[in-house]
């Protein structure tokens, strides 16, 4: 932005410090409540060996076992999906300039639990083990993992084909993924109809999402995915922005609309179907941070967006670890927080708004 003299007022330097404040407190909460989730467990690690530990001092070879080997790869996945959905729910607002937007309005979610499901039905996923815990887990992951990921990306790509034959208008983009989102389900209904009680409990245990699911190799793709889409979203925070005024007034600065919002489409999918297919289905991430975040910095997506991508991996860092220790020893799916925490905080948002 430009100013007669090329002087900055001192109100616009303040406007801009408070969003950038509020960006530095929550990457310093972020910071913090990483260290606290690695501490925090069925065996507690002093806060001050956790320190040390990851800052290279080193700890007992107890405790660097827990932090490197458990703790830390699952703190990691949480902050890695957080930020993504995150990002992509924020990106998702703006190129449908709809508020419902998110990672799962494409359906892309329910792609994702059809592919898992036939998986097991199919490739024989759905054969259990169970551990003296009485732990279950599918012990063909990686086939259940490539096929949840393969179905994703065919909802992303039958969106955007119907997009360019009809036009990438946000209308036409949300009833494809609504359409899409009920034919997978229904798919996905099918199949457990004819499921035997393993392969259906495999197929539910699948849906749960949990960030323990992820660990260094799958870490390591989930987050080089996340981090190449959020620097997308960034470059093109402008183009957002644009867009937010409308269409016309996007192309009249510039802006290709059309490619913009296939291309943004397709980034977000992408990103939303590597932590899908990594750690199952986690709902309400991306739906509810965009809107949190803008009603403390507002829409300008050069704040929102970068805001997004820390408190979203703040929030789900602090849903995991709530899960981890609600109801210890015993260990809650993370998506079960997120939903009963984000339903709430989603209908307060929007009765707060109403109010306005």
């Amino acid at each position: 932005m430009h100013f007669a003299n090329g002087e900055v007022p001192a109100e616009y330097r303040r406007y801009i410090g408070l969003k950038v404040l509020f960006i530095a407190a929550v990457a310093a909460a972020l910071a913090l409540c990483l260290a606290v989730s690695i501490s925090l467990g069925a065996a507690d690690v002093p806060l001050k060996e956790v320190v040390r530990s990851l800052l290279g001092y080193g700890a007992t070879r107890r405790f660097e076992l827990i932090i490197w080997s458990i703790r830390l790869p699952q703190a990691l996945t949480a902050v890695t999906a957080g930020a993504g959905l995150a990002a992509a729910g924020a990106a998702m607002q703006s190129i449908l300039r709809n508020p419902l937007g998110s990672p799962f309005t494409l359906g892309v979610s329910h792609a994702a639990a059809f592919g898992a499901a036939f998986s097991v039905m199919v490739l024989g996923g759905g054969v259990m083990g169970s551990s003296n815990v009485g732990a279950v887990s599918i012990t063909s992951p990686y086939a259940t993992t490539a096929a949840a990921f393969a179905a994703s990306l065919l909802a992303a790509g039958v969106i955007i084909m119907v997009s360019r034959t009809r036009g990438a208008t946000p209308e036409v983009m949300v009833l494809t993924g609504v359409a899409l989102g009920a034919l997978f389900t229904a798919g996905t209904m099918f199949l457990q109809f004819f499921a035997d009680d393993v392969q259906l409990a495999a197929m539910v245990f699948w849906t749960f999402g949990d960030t323990a699911r992820a660990s260094w190799p799958e870490l390591a793709v989930a987050a080089a995915v996340t981090a190449a889409g959020c620097v997308y979203f960034m470059l093109h925070a402008w183009s957002y922005n644009a867009i937010d005024a409308g269409d016309e007034t996007a192309k009249g600065l510039g802006v290709r609309v059309e490619r913009v919002r296939v291309t943004g489409m397709l980034v977000a999918s992408l990103v939303t179907a590597v932590i899908i297919a990594f750690l199952g289905v986690i709902g309400f991430v991306g739906l509810v941070v965009p809107h949190m975040v803008r009603r403390v910095i507002g829409s300008d997506h050069r704040f929102l967006l970068p805001a997004s991508i820390l408190t979203g991996g703040l929030l789900l860092l602090a849903s995991d670890t709530a899960a981890r220790l609600i109801l210890a020893p015993h260990v809650l799916p993370v998506s079960v927080i997120t939903a009963f925490m984000g339903a709430p905080v989603f209908i307060y948002l929007i009765v707060r708004g109403g109010r306005r």
